[in-house]
């Protein structure tokens, strides 16, 4: 039995059970309890996995575009600003048809730096390609990351599972 705490939580447990064989990661707010837990599942052999820290947000994307070519079943989670710095390869992994799953911790995008609850984040990517499905509750988000990857692999499309964070 699983005890969900959060929704961070919830969303590894899903990566988890799905079996993601690759994980790239980049630390931002409100993202990165979720991919802690993801490392540690890892480091306790809980779950088979190679888990890259990478230097960026556009890498931890570039490097999951890279695994999900060579046929790795992957995962990376965003947030704010990060997900704008991953535009590039937004771009390039929906015109590449890749069955990547991310989830996007849902926080506003502001100047100088804003901390608060918004999806203006995730729906500034709204026309990528790529399918966003919104969360509103645990539940939901484990439920909704396990079956983001079967429908990523059975039409080769990319996904974003946006929750919201704080």
């Amino acid at each position: 039995m699983y005890m969900i705490e959060n929704g961070n939580t919830a969303a590894a447990l899903g990566v988890k059970l799905c079996r993601a064989g690759v994980i790239a990661a980049y630390p931002i707010t409100p993202q990165t309890p979720l991919t802690e837990k993801l490392s540690e599942y890892v480091e306790l052999g809980e779950m088979k996995a190679e888990y890259i820290p990478v230097e960026s947000e556009h890498s931890a994307l570039a490097v999951c575009i890279a695994a999900s070519s060579a046929g790795a079943r992957v995962f990376t989670a965003t947030s704010a600003n990060g997900l704008l710095y991953m535009h590039e390869q937004i771009q390039w992994a929906s015109g590449a048809r890749l069955p990547i799953v991310m989830c996007v911790v849902n926080r506003a995008v502001g100047a100088p730096w804003n901390v608060w609850n918004d999806q203006q984040d995730s729906i500034s990517q709204r026309d990528t390609g790529w399918i966003q499905i919104y969360c509103c509750d645990h539940q939901q988000i484990i439920d909704t990351v396990i079956k983001a990857y079967w429908l990523a692999e059975k039409i080769s499309i990319p996904i974003m599972v946006c929750y919201d964070g704080y």
